[in-house]
């Protein structure tokens, strides 16, 4: 007979640890680049941007677009890198339990 109180108990304590490596990594950061790194973005591990750098260079043409495609593909870059650390650090917080494609934070 399954023991109802241990698996809640299990459960508690994940929920609980999970819960504090998503605290832990929200304070990471991760920083992307793109052409070949004169656009830098930063984000923490709740993708929210924490500095955005353009460098100078860029500024001096009319080529709004490319400056566009250039800062989005940092933004992508940093965020699929904290996609990353949240996975690793969740995969660690449940002892390797997979969570069925649930995405953090919830």
């Amino acid at each position: 007979m399954l023991n109802i109180q241990g698996l809640m108990k299990q459960a508690q304590q994940m929920q609980r640890k999970m819960q504090e490596t998503q605290e832990k990594l929200g304070m990471e950061e991760r920083e992307g680049t793109s052409g070949g790194n004169l656009v830098k973005v930063v984000l923490n591990g709740k993708s929210e941007m924490k500095s955005l750098k353009i460098d100078k260079s860029l500024l001096n043409g009319d080529d709004v677009e490319m400056l566009e495609d250039l800062i989005l593909a940092a933004y992508n870059d940093a965020h699929r890198q904290v996609d990353e650390m949240m996975n690793e650090g969740m995969k660690e917080a449940t002892n390797g339990v997979g969570l069925g494609g649930l995405k953090l934070p919830f």
